[in-house]
C-alpha cells in the first residue's frame, strides 16, 4: 500500500472512530441484530430499516477497537438508501477487499469510495475480524438470522 492510501486508511478510521455516523439505536427498526468479536471485545448491534427492498435507514451501537467502530460508521453511511442487492454487493467487496482477494482496491474508488480506504486492513490479518464484524452482522440481520454474530463463526 501507498504512502496516500495509508494516509487516506489513518484519516479515515481515525474521523469515523472519534466521530461515527449513525451511532444511535433506531426504534422503529424492522431487522435488528447483536454480533461480537470476543478476541478484540468489539460489540455492537446493527438496526436496519427495510422498506420495499431499500434500506431507508441503518444505524448502529455498541463499543469496540477503532477499525470495527470506524467500519460500522462507514458501513452505515454507505448502505443508507441503498437496495438490499447493492447493500449484498458491497458486503462482498468489502469481505474480499479486507482479506487481501482483491488487486489494486484503488482502483474501485469511484464506485466504492471510502470503503476502499479499509484495504489497508488486509495488511494485519488479526485485525481482519475487526472490520468485518458490523458487515457480517448486518448481512446475517438481512437474512433473517436471529442468531448473535460472532466472528468466531466468520472467516
Amino acid at each position: 500500500m501507498d504512502s496516500e492510501f495509508r494516509e487516506l486508511y489513518q484519516e479515515i478510521i481515525m474521523d469515523h472512530n472519534r466521530k461515527p455516523r449513525n451511532f444511535r439505536k433506531m426504534e422503529d427498526a424492522t431487522h435488528r441484530l447483536d454480533g461480537m468479536n470476543p478476541l478484540c471485545g468489539d460489540q455492537y448491534t446493527i438496526y436496519l430499516k427495510v422498506k420495499d427492498d431499500i434500506i431507508e435507514d441503518v444505524s448502529f451501537e455498541g463499543s469496540g477497537c477503532a477499525i470495527s467502530k470506524a467500519s460500522a460508521s462507514v458501513m452505515t453511511n454507505v448502505l443508507k438508501g441503498k437496495t438490499v442487492q447493492e447493500a449484498e454487493k458491497y458486503f462482498n467487496f468489502f469481505h474480499k477487499m479486507v482479506t487481501g482477494e482483491i488487486d489494486h482496491p484503488e482502483e474501485y474508488l469511484d464506485t466504492m469510495g471510502k470503503l476502499v480506504a479499509f484495504a489497508g486492513v488486509a495488511e494485519f490479518p488479526v485485525r481482519v475480524k475487526c472490520a468485518t464484524l458490523p458487515w457480517h452482522t448486518m448481512h446475517n440481520s438481512l437474512h433473517g438470522s436471529q442468531d448473535k454474530v460472532t466472528t468466531e463463526e466468520n472467516n
